[in-house]
């Protein structure tokens, strides 16, 4: 499954700035999606990028594609009007674009986005009629798969200027050795300093292992699978 992600100035794009001194980058490649099965168009899946709602369905040709890419904005293309339309250029409910994921055949697209306001034409929340949870209130740790699909994509691409390229240019012994010191102060901030320190430092280390994880070819869900693993009854230490 390829995965893209597009730069904007939506609230994933800040929080992945907060932690990693970075912004996203990347502008998507249209030949890399296959317009010839249906007549020139793709479904195109609509998710929240912070709930995981499933907000809508559409159509892009590979025209509303680029303008998708291009713009950070959702557009369409309307198999009914036949023509371009974005998303909320008359309602003000535009839908803007957090990454875009292309499935393993190249024919369907799944774009998570920061909706501003109701997403279906009723005045929903989703094209189902379902009430999509306020970001605030989704649970955050989805954000840590989505960090770490960003810290991928700078493995991948190792721009320049990026503080986490510079961490693998650096190599495993040093990204092991940054886990370390920020564990340790961490454990300083735990002792002898503030919650809101401690909370700060325990973040910092949380990126660090991250990046080592991606290093090693790992995922953050595998270590949440060992620790569900382990609440399972009869659970034995190895």
């Amino acid at each position: 499954m390829a995965t893209i992600n597009n730069t904007n100035n939506s609230s994933a794009s800040q929080s992945l700035h907060a932690l990693t001194g970075e912004s996203e980058g990347g502008t998507p490649g249209v030949g890399a999606i296959d317009f010839s099965k249906a007549d020139g168009l793709v479904p195109a899946i609509i998710q929240d990028a912070d709930t995981r709602q499933v907000l809508m369905l559409g159509y892009m040709n590979a025209e509303a594609y680029e303008k998708t890419a291009a713009e950070g904005r959702v557009t369409f293309y309307s198999r009914s009007r036949q023509c371009l339309w974005t998303k909320g250029e008359t309602s003000g409910n535009y839908l803007n674009v957090v990454s875009i994921k292309i499935d393993c055949d190249a024919d369907t697209l799944l774009i998570r986005v920061h909706p501003e306001g109701p997403v279906c034409h009723t005045g929903t929340d989703t094209c189902w009629g379902e009430t999509n949870e306020a970001a605030e209130t989704a649970n955050p740790l989805l954000f840590l798969s989505e960090l770490q699909d960003f810290i991928e994509k700078r493995k991948a691409e190792m721009p320049e200027g990026s503080y986490t390229t510079s961490l693998f240019r650096d190599g495993l012994n040093r990204m092991a050795q940054k886990v370390g010191e920020e564990a340790l102060e961490l454990v300083i901030e735990a002792c002898n300093g503030t919650d809101e320190r401690m909370i700060y430092e325990g973040s910092d280390m949380l990126y660090h292992l991250i990046v080592l994880l991606t290093s090693k070819g790992l995922r953050i869900e595998q270590m949440a699978a060992e620790l569900q693993e382990r609440h399972a009854p009869g659970w034995k230490k190895h």
